[in-house]
C-alpha cells in the first residue's frame, strides 16, 4: 500500500474518534455555569447572615447537571474528577471572586455580600434563585 493510501486509511479511522471526543465538562457552558452561579449563591449565603441559600434547590439542580452530562456521555467518574479537581476548583474561586469585586463586593466588609445578594434576589437571576433573605 502507498504511503498516500496509508496516511488516508489512518486518517478515516480516526474521524468516528474525533467524533466521539468530548470536550473538557468546564467548556459544556451549561453544566458549568450553572455551577458557577450555585457558587457565587454559596459565598454571599456564608458572608451574609441575613440571606441564606436554596440548597435543596441547588443539590436538585445539581442532580440534572449530572444526569444532562451522563446524557451527553460523561461518566460518573469523569464527573467526579471534574467537581473534584483541585485546578477547576481554584479557576472557579478565581471567575468568582473576580465577580464579586466587580459588583464591590469585599470580603472585608460583609455586608458588601448582602447588598449583592439581595439585588441578586430582587432582580430574580441565575444567581438570586439560589438565595432567599431570611
Amino acid at each position: 500500500m502507498s504511503l498516500a493510501k496509508t496516511i488516508a486509511l489512518a486518517a478515516l479511522m480516526t474521524i468516528p474518534a474525533a467524533a466521539d471526543a468530548k470536550p473538557p465538562l468546564r467548556d459544556v457552558k451549561e453544566i458549568d455555569n450553572e455551577l458557577y452561579y450555585i457558587a457565587i449563591a454559596n459565598e454571599i449565603s456564608d458572608y451574609c447572615p441575613s440571606i441564606s441559600g436554596r440548597r435543596m434547590k441547588a443539590i436538585g439542580v445539581m442532580w440534572g447537571l449530572r444526569s444532562k452530562a451522563n446524557k451527553l456521555g460523561y461518566s460518573d467518574k469523569e464527573i467526579r474528577a471534574y467537581v473534584d479537581s483541585d485546578s477547576e476548583k481554584d479557576r472557579m474561586r478565581s471567575k468568582g471572586e473576580a465577580y464579586l469585586a466587580q459588583h464591590g463586593v469585599s470580603y472585608d466588609n460583609p455586608n458588601s455580600f448582602c447588598t449583592l445578594g439581595r439585588t441578586e434576589i430582587e432582580r430574580n437571576s441565575a444567581i438570586g434563585v439560589y438565595l432567599r433573605a431570611n
